[in-house]
């Protein structure tokens, strides 16, 4: 197959949509609104679509990773907006060093778990 790629967006639920879009835009991504259930999410050339729609199994199994430059300054920065406090689905853990680098993990309002990582260079 000879075609070029611009981009991968996955599609994630949310249990509250406007909740969730007030998460992520928190979470420094900018909005674009496609429709009353469901708005495209983007930073950096990167984006993922968020749904007004629910399914727990879905959610439950739904992981997203995020590769940063430098999980150390994400983190510090992560840890700065105290999101636990405002959202109290949220969930923030700690940098973990395995051996193929690092990462920290966010736990999203309707549940979804983010791995933010960073690999050895």
């Amino acid at each position: 197959m000879n075609y070029k790629t611009k981009s991968i967006r996955p599609f994630i639920g949310s249990k509250d949509f406007n909740l969730s879009r007030n998460f992520y835009r928190d979470l420094g991504f900018e909005e674009i609104i496609l429709g009353h259930n469901m708005s495209v999410f983007q930073k950096e050339g990167l984006s993922f679509y968020l749904q007004d729609y629910y399914l727990k199994d879905w959610i439950d199994n739904s992981m997203i990773f995020l590769e940063v430059d430098d999980v150390n300054s994400f983190w510090k920065e992560l840890s700065e907006l105290q999101l636990p406090t405002k959202y109290k689905e949220v969930k923030i853990l700690p940098i973990k060093t395995l051996d193929w680098g690092k990462e920290c993990f966010i736990i999203d309002p309707s549940g979804i778990l983010w791995h933010v990582g960073e690999f050895n260079k």
